[in-house]
């Protein structure tokens, strides 16, 4: 049996919930992720979703500015776990003017 092929939205369709909940999902499995490389790419992608729930924010009242900082902040005490100290730091910055 065969699924066919996936179409996957683009960031752009998700609300800022929809979105901060993706990001939230890979940062779970970024902090369980014993391989640091899949844990670095699973980083990224929580930052490419924080960014849109900060654009969908600016539409939407679904999430608010401290829940998004939150989410910033706990992606850069994950970063520093990881010994990537300036990209915590860069991280953390977002999440303190965000949040």
């Amino acid at each position: 049996m065969g699924f066919g092929i996936t179409v996957v939205p683009t960031l752009g369709y998700l609300s800022s919930y929809q979105a901060l909940k993706l990001a939230n999902m890979y940062l779970d499995h970024a902090c369980n992720e014993c391989d640091p490389a899949v844990a670095l790419v699973l980083c990224h992608e929580v930052e490419v979703s924080l960014v849109q729930a900060k654009k969908a924010a600016r539409q939407d009242s679904h999430v608010s500015k401290g829940e998004i900082g939150t989410a910033f902040i706990s992606l850069s005490q994950l970063l520093e776990d990881m010994n990537h100290h300036s990209e915590a730091e860069d991280i953390r910055k977002k999440g303190e003017k965000y949040g």
